[in-house]
């Protein structure tokens, strides 16, 4: 398989397919595709895995799109202004990203959901809580919202992020909710109560633009009925 990114802040990832060659995606996120890119849909793995897609923000059931009878060209667009980034999934180097960040893959990447340990997470972490688990082998395209930017973290060197702002990170980085110091900044600050602490080693990737942050932005903008 070979790809191209382009188009952002627009992005969509074009793939051309060799002969038989399959990639798998959630339900509706193919854009265009040439005329031999056979379609089936299926559950991705039985009834667990496929509510475990939805609690994640995925859909129930997964399309299969295989190139028949010579090369296939299909594309996948992204649904929000912002990046579309290709990691290549193996033995340690699985992702752990933001729920709905999955866009497409190869055949070999497993997608899964990731819950924090701590009950502090589960109950404060807002969109950090629940996020998805990429394994297996292959190729994962991820879209975040925003520009992204990456960062390398060494054994216990820490980032602090506010929520939504976290997009994807190493499976060997960890995640705990810490709340912001003090009655006075946790009040008037404006930043929340609660803050992510993301633990190296590994790298971890930020999004400028979470949508909920841009919904909130536009908001008072947006008439309302009478």
């Amino acid at each position: 398989m070979n790809y191209s990114i382009e188009g952002a802040p627009l992005p969509v990832v074009i793939c051309d397919l060799e002969p038989g060659e399959t990639l798998v995606t959630e339900s509706g996120a193919m854009s265009w595709m040439s005329p031999n890119m056979k379609m089936e849909t299926s559950s991705g793995g039985g009834l667990g895995k496929m509510f475990g897609r939805a609690f994640s923000g995925e859909s129930l059931f997964l399309n299969r799109y295989t190139a028949q009878g010579g090369p296939g060209h299909i594309a996948f667009a992204s649904s929000f202004p912002g990046s579309i980034r290709a990691f290549e999934i193996g033995p340690g180097q699985e992702i752990v990203a933001q729920k709905s960040a999955f866009l497409a893959s190869t055949p070999g990447v497993e997608l899964s959901t990731f819950f924090q340990k701590k009950i502090a997470g589960g109950l404060f972490g807002g969109e950090g809580f629940i996020m998805q688990k990429l394994t297996g082998n292959g190729v994962a395209f991820l879209e975040f919202d925003g520009h992204v930017k990456e960062y390398d973290l060494a054994p216990g060197q820490q980032m602090i992020v506010d929520t939504g702002y976290l997009a994807a990170m190493s499976m060997t980085c960890s995640i705990d909710i810490q709340t912001v110091p003090g009655i006075k900044n946790a009040l008037l600050g404006g930043e929340g109560l609660f803050n992510t602490v993301v633990t190296g080693p590994g790298k971890i990737y930020m999004q400028s633009m979470p949508v909920a942050q841009l919904a909130g932005a536009i908001r008072p903008y947006i008439p309302t009925g009478n």
